[in-house]
């Protein structure tokens, strides 16, 4: 009796994709290169400072670099994503006491999402930071950004001095403006 070739080949690549995809699992590593060096003490460069993302409200682009000189929270965010509308009142406070002080701003960067939600989002949320788009994903990966929402404090000399992958909150935020060197 002769068997068909067919189930035998079809059987075969079922298994050649299997594989594939269990590589690409377990291949797939988190970049941890910045939450290592914070957790020990150190204080790294922040990464993307020269990557220009255009403006969520407006016409031209941004960069880490224009802020320079002043402390950063920067937040990666989505209209989706519930923690980070959980976070934004937090956020907002953050703003006022940087702007306050002088010492710097929340930067917000969204992260996959729509340029239309987003603005809905800032709009509903009264988010006063400036916003831009990473459509592109050319910042994100460079923080090891792959789950929301995420957030990186930078001190005046551009170092992360603090950083949260998930939702953050108040004792966070000023346990990691206080290590950036913002007054109280």
């Amino acid at each position: 009796m002769k068997r068909s070739a067919v189930p035998i080949t079809v059987a075969g690549l079922a298994v050649a994709l299997i594989a594939l995809l269990v590589y690409g699992v377990v291949s797939k590593k988190t970049n941890d290169t910045l939450d290592q060096a914070v957790r020990s003490g150190k204080k790294p460069a922040a990464p993307g400072r020269d990557v220009a993302l255009p403006n969520l409200g407006g016409p031209g682009t941004r960069r880490l670099a224009d802020l320079d000189g002043k402390v950063v929270v920067l937040n990666f965010w989505a209209s989706w994503c519930v923690p980070c509308k959980a976070e934004a009142p937090v956020l907002e406070h953050v703003q006022q006491r940087l702007q306050k002080t002088r010492a710097g701003t929340v930067f917000g960067v969204t992260y996959k999402d729509a340029p239309d939600a987003s603005r809905a989002f800032v709009r509903q949320e009264k988010a006063t930071w400036p916003n831009v788009r990473d459509d592109r994903l050319k910042l994100a990966p460079k923080f090891g950004t792959s789950q929301l929402p995420e957030t990186f404090v930078i001190d005046r000399t551009g170092k992360v001095v603090a950083l949260s992958r998930g939702q953050i909150d108040k004792q966070f935020m000023d346990a990691a403006l206080t290590r950036a060197g913002v007054p109280g």
